[in-house]
């Protein structure tokens, strides 16, 4: 069996990875920091396009180089930060170059007034009156590309020649193969504005919006062949040209199938920058606060996405560390997370009465809606039981979110799997999160999921692996 690469171009990091289809373990791993976001004005997340695709590929060669294994390698795929968009050039035939920075998923321009209404989302929602907009799966929210798309339209920042709105990894792998980009149905419902169930760009709704469907990308299927690497990508990764590239999928389903592959029996809870917790359902349903995305195939991933994961703890370092620079002076010398894990540790469980809402940037359902931290007194009010408190209510969160899958319809799952360095690097989350959900929490044998599902899946859609035998090597 061959070696397969995964990249996973993330919202703080790339990470690549080279993996033995015969075993499902990766041979290499290379990570690096991604570049910078541009300076912008507050609530606005913009990013150099082409400085992130230079990085994945950086990071890809390094990977590939300390495999020994890049002569060996079968196929390429590729995975990375949804819901957010680059507008490029389009109609040379080539990948495009880009018109627009990246415009990320935590941009919030979109909930900023507009068109005499509250949002660019509320002035939406009212135009999409009588539409049914269900299928998508998701709700519209500022930083998805159906929603920029929309914010740039009326702003006028549309350029006159013809152009192409794309996502990251898709932009990556047009880079890839030097052709127009595509995207796949696990990216695009990530839009707002694609119909889950059909597969395929809402056409009601982009006509409702006025957005012509010309700047969206075509629809591919998961998992299969986009193109073949170019002479210029090759030698930058240091492969054979005409290497199979497959369509890049999104990255809350590529860790998903690094984590459990094809598994019904798990939940999975990734927390990252952000956090989800998801499962794999039959068929399209809805629920309370829950977002129903394409997976492989016909099936569909049952999402509790938006909770702050990360971002929230990140909240609570800076603040520390905040104090320390203003009020004495001191720079903290190391990584404050450590310091915070332990400090939690030392708090027992209930944190002594503090409570802690960790949703403090708002949701997709509710953008406006803030956490908190209540039932302060004299004895909770220090850096530990903030700490401990802040993760026991993202447990908290992400177990109601579960209660609300089964609500919907979700048969209970046998086991619990985290993924993710905001899991993989807290213990004390992990012990938190297994006493919420009554299950221990298991860590997948892999680290960079995203990337290794993307590689796995490559496996399978090179026909040298089946979906079953790719999840026993994952699982």
């Amino acid at each position: 069996m061959g070696f397969y690469l995964g990249i996973d171009a993330g919202t703080t990091k790339v990470a690549a990875v080279v993996v033995d289809a015969t075993t499902g373990r990766a041979v290499a791993l290379e990570s690096a920091p991604e570049p910078g976001p541009l300076p912008a004005p507050v609530g606005r997340s913009e990013w150099d396009a082409e400085a992130l695709v230079d990085r994945a590929l950086r990071t890809a060669r390094v990977a590939l180089a300390t495999s020994g294994r890049a002569r060996e390698v079968a196929a390429i795929a590729v995975t990375g930060q949804q819901h957010g968009m680059v507008l490029l050039s389009a109609g040379s035939g080539s990948a495009g170059r880009p018109l627009t920075p990246l415009i990320g998923w935590q941009d919030r321009r979109c909930d900023e007034p507009a068109g005499g209404f509250p949002s660019t989302i509320a002035w939406m929602r009212h135009l999409l009156a009588g539409v049914a907009t269900a299928r998508t799966g998701c709700p519209l929210a500022s930083g998805f590309l159906g929603a920029t798309l929309f914010w740039l339209a009326h702003q006028g920042r549309l350029p006159d020649r013809p152009s192409l709105a794309t996502f990251l990894p898709d932009f990556i792998v047009a880079r890839l193969c030097e052709q127009p980009p595509v995207t796949d149905p696990t990216n695009a419902a990530g839009s707002g504005v694609f119909d889950a169930v059909a597969r395929g760009w809402h056409t009601e709704m982009l006509d409702a919006l006025d957005i012509p469907v010309a700047l969206l990308p075509p629809v591919r299927p998961t998992g299969a062949v986009a193109g073949r690497l170019a002479a210029t990508a090759a030698a930058a990764l240091g492969l054979p040209p005409g290497t199979p590239v497959f369509n890049a999928l999104g990255d809350n389903q590529a860790s998903f199938f690094g984590s459990v592959g094809g598994s019904t029996d798990d939940l999975l809870v990734n927390v990252g920058t952000g956090g989800q917790v998801s499962a794999i359902v039959e068929r399209f349903v809805r629920g309370d606060l829950l977002e129903t995305r394409p997976y492989l195939g016909e099936v569909y991933l049952l999402v509790g996405a938006g909770v702050g994961g990360g971002r929230s703890y990140a909240l609570l370092r800076d603040f520390i560390g905040q104090v320390g620079r203003e009020c004495f002076g001191v720079e903290a010398a190391d990584d404050l997370y450590p310091t915070l894990n332990a400090l939690a540790a030392t708090i027992p469980p209930g944190s002594d009465g503090l409570r802690c809402d960790p949703r403090f940037g708002g949701n997709r359902f509710n953008p406006d809606q803030r956490g908190g931290v209540t039932a302060i007194d004299g004895s909770n009010f220090t850096p530990g039981h903030l700490a401990r408190a802040t993760l026991e209510g993202l447990a908290a969160t992400f177990h109601t979110l579960y209660g609300n899958m089964l609500t919907a319809g979700l048969t209970p799952r046998r086991r619990l799997v985290g993924s993710g360095n905001g899991i993989r690097r807290n213990p004390l989350l992990v012990e938190l999160l297994g006493s919420s959900f009554a299950m221990p929490l298991v860590n997948p044998r892999q680290v960079e999921e995203a990337a290794h599902g993307a590689a796995m899946l490559a496996a399978v859609g090179a026909g040298e692996l089946s979906l079953d035998a790719a999840t026993v090597r994952i699982g």
